[in-house]
């Protein structure tokens, strides 16, 4: 496969629209282009336009398992007269491409797809398992993910590169959980001249902020990540209210926290429950949760087999660090099994959902050439 052909498949990538959705298509042409290389794939539905995509190529059974991960989904373009190419147009100039998920991550995934291709066709001999696994849902949810851990589809794994941009530098062998929620106040509807018929649901949702912050900034002490830092908190979007002169009836507030081990998913949700019940115990009104998300801080070792292996293939110094947004590797947390990380691949993560987003070719091309060799490495 020449750097054309790689470039070709990357473009095909980005011109099929599977923002948040419409991974099947994507896991289609994926399907395709490995049958081209007479490489067998499964394709895993997930639901109705949305399925996840897993292929193996076998080695000596004496070996490892090492998986190539990349999610085939992207985030949407807010305002496209804004960018200055076609979201979906894969353009390229001056040796840049640009489209929505050049670098989160539909780069990443091609660059996965052709060194997976090159192991193939160059029939170098190596020990163990090297799987391809493609999902859907990375953006919202990390539904894919936890459906193939779920399904005991990555229960063999020994260690995962996901191809997440990290630029050829900086490796991430660690990351924060996250919990994405909604916490509703229940109040009740009155004439804002006489509130004391009314239970006002804003206030109710202000003192829990209040309670809550408070509470957390003491349960956390003590409980730092050495490199991961504070689990955290962030209060992120609130609705209440419906008329200037009625007192509001229900207020909605979404967030995210953010999760290191030391203070984990657990603990979190249990200071949420706690206080919820205490509010409803003491105050007017009724508090709820509902968790839309909920994943797992993951952290491998900084000096693994598979770390090493990467600063060798490198010949740049790679910096190992840990991670404060999410990947796929939150369900992979979940695993039975004790497993290498390597969160690396091409693009810079600054400009992941940004308008005009880009990856540069040059970039794209030298991380086929390192998955290549690292699995190679990994797998002897």
């Amino acid at each position: 496969m020449n750097s054309e052909q790689r470039v070709k498949i990357l473009q095909d990538l980005i011109k099929i629209k599977s923002v948040n959705g419409n991974e099947r298509e994507v896991a289609e042409y994926i399907q395709q282009v490995l049958s081209e290389y007479e490489i067998d794939s499964k394709i895993i539905p997930y639901d109705e336009n949305r399925a996840n995509l897993i292929a193996t190529l076998k080695g000596d059974e004496s070996g490892l398992t090492l998986a190539f991960n990349g999610h085939m989904d992207v985030v949407e373009v807010s305002n496209p007269d804004e960018w200055h190419y076609d979201p979906f147009g894969a353009e390229i100039e001056d040796g840049v491409l640009y489209g929505r998920g050049a670098t989160d991550m539909k780069g990443g995934l091609a660059a996965l797809i052709c060194a997976f291709i090159q192991i193939k066709t160059q029939q170098i001999p190596f020990k163990g398992k090297l799987m391809l696994v493609a999902t859907v849902g990375e953006e919202i949810g990390m539904l894919g993910s936890k459906q193939l851990v779920d399904e005991g589809y990555l229960d063999e794994v020994d260690a995962f590169i996901v191809a997440e941009p990290s630029t050829a530098q900086r490796l991430y062998y660690a990351h924060k959980g996250s919990i994405q929620y909604e916490l509703t106040a229940k109040g009740k509807t009155a004439h804002s001249s006489m509130p004391e018929y009314g239970i006002n649901s804003i206030e109710l949702m202000s003192d829990f902020i209040q309670q809550f912050n408070q509470t957390l900034a003491k349960r956390i002490q003590g409980k730092r990540h050495p490199e991961m830092g504070d689990t955290l908190n962030v209060f992120s979007v609130i609705e209440g209210g419906t008329q200037i002169n009625s007192i509001p009836a229900e207020t909605k507030m979404m967030g995210n926290a953010r999760i290191v081990p030391q203070f984990d998913n657990q603990a979190m949700l249990d200071l949420f429950e706690e206080l919820i019940q205490e509010m409803n115990e003491t105050h007017e009104g009724q508090l709820s949760l509902n968790v839309m998300q909920n994943n797992l801080p993951v952290e491998s070792q900084p000096d693994s087999k598979l770390v090493q292996v990467i600063q060798s293939v490198v010949e740049n110094e790679v910096e190992v660090l840990t991670l404060s947004g999410a990947t796929d590797a939150s369900n992979f947390a979940r695993l039975k099994q004790p497993f290498d990380l390597a969160i690396y691949g091409p693009g810079i993560t600054e400009l992941a959902h940004s308008v005009d987003e880009s990856i540069e070719i040059a970039d794209y091309l030298s991380f086929i050439d390192v998955f290549y060799q690292v699995a190679i490495d990994y797998l002897k």
